[in-house]
């Protein structure tokens, strides 16, 4: 049995069956089986599967708390460090918030979490790059590379997927329109 707790084995649990098997699939039953732990022992931390949703909802928000003070610094590095973990890496985030995506397919709590980490994320590089139209900019691209990354498991699609030569061919294009919105503002 694993070291960590069993609400985090629970939450995992839920994660790895939305991600496999959809939102159907990730009954409590099969939560609490997947978890290895009882149906009681699930509903002590989760008494329903909205308490459920919930969790995974405050974790995505954890995790999102962690990654922009991660990515918080200079504004170069910002926007490159934003740019290169932009990709689908499997991290607990990315989990996270592909999970989520599932979910808000029905779920209004699910839509509302994606539209705070989006804003999350703009008001980071607004905040870092001090135009509205230039940190809009590098979401899209950002998008773009995390979208494409999707593709790599995609055996019949793998080749569209974004090389390490892609992005860094992205952040020397970033660069230069940082410095030409610098140039604007002075």
């Amino acid at each position: 049995m694993s070291d960590r707790p069993a609400r985090e084995r629970v939450l995992d649990a839920y994660i790895d069956l939305l991600l496999d098997s959809g939102e159907r699939a990730a009954t409590l039953e099969a939560v609490a089986e997947r978890a290895g732990v009882s149906k009681g022992g699930l509903l002590y931390h989760f008494a329903s599967k909205s308490d459920l949703e919930g969790g995974l909802l405050e974790r995505l928000d954890t995790l999102m708390d962690e990654d922009v003070h991660s990515l918080e610094g200079a504004a170069v590095e910002t926007v490159e460090s934003f740019l290169r973990t932009s990709n689908n890496a499997g991290t607990p985030l990315d989990r996270a918030l592909l999970a989520t995506v599932r979910l808000a397919q029905g779920s209004e709590a699910a839509q509302q979490a994606l539209r705070d980490v989006n804003q999350r994320w703009l008001t980071l590089l607004r905040d870092t790059v001090h135009d509205e139209d230039l940190a809009r900019t590098i979401l899209l691209i950002s998008d773009g590379i995390y979208y494409g990354s999707a593709l790599s498991q995609v055996p019949a699609v793998q080749q569209l997927a974004p090389t390490q030569h892609d992005i860094e061919s992205a952040i020397v294009v970033v660069r230069k329109l940082m410095l030409q919105a610098a140039e604007t503002r002075d």
